[in-house]
C-alpha cells in the first residue's frame, strides 16, 4: 500500500531524478532526453517540477537506469494523490459519508 504524508507534500520525482541520478552521474538534461529518445523540454519540465511523470517516461527511466516503473510510477501517484486531498475542491469530498450496506 503506498504511504501518503499527510503533513508534507511527498518528494517530486524530478527532484529525485535530479538529485539521485543526473547530479551523482554528471549527466545534463539534454543528454538524458537523448538517452531516452524524448524531447528535452519533457525532461526539463519533469527536472523543474513543472510536469508530471508519465507511465511512457517511467518505463524510458526504468529501462535506462535499471529501477522498476512502480519506483516512477509511485513517486508520481503519491504526488498526485497529496495535490487532489490539499485542493479547495477536496472540501467536497470530505463531506462525502461512507457507504454502508444493509444488513441482510
Amino acid at each position: 500500500m503506498l504511504r501518503i504524508p499527510t503533513n508534507r507534500a511527498p518528494v517530486h520525482p524530478g527532484e529525485v531524478l535530479r538529485e539521485e541520478f543526473l547530479e551523482p552521474m554528471k549527466l545534463s538534461q539534454v543528454e538524458l532526453a537523448k538517452l531516452l529518445d524524448i524531447p528535452f523540454q519533457r525532461v526539463n519540465m519533469i527536472v523543474n517540477e513543472k510536469r508530471a511523470v508519465t507511465p511512457d517516461t517511467a518505463l524510458r527511466l526504468s529501462r535506462l537506469f535499471d529501477t522498476t516503473v512502480d519506483f516512477w510510477m509511485n513517486l508520481q501517484v503519491a504526488r498526485d494523490v497529496y495535490e487532489a486531498a490539499n485542493a479547495p475542491e477536496a472540501r467536497s469530498i470530505r463531506k462525502i459519508e461512507k457507504f454502508q450496506l444493509a444488513a441482510g
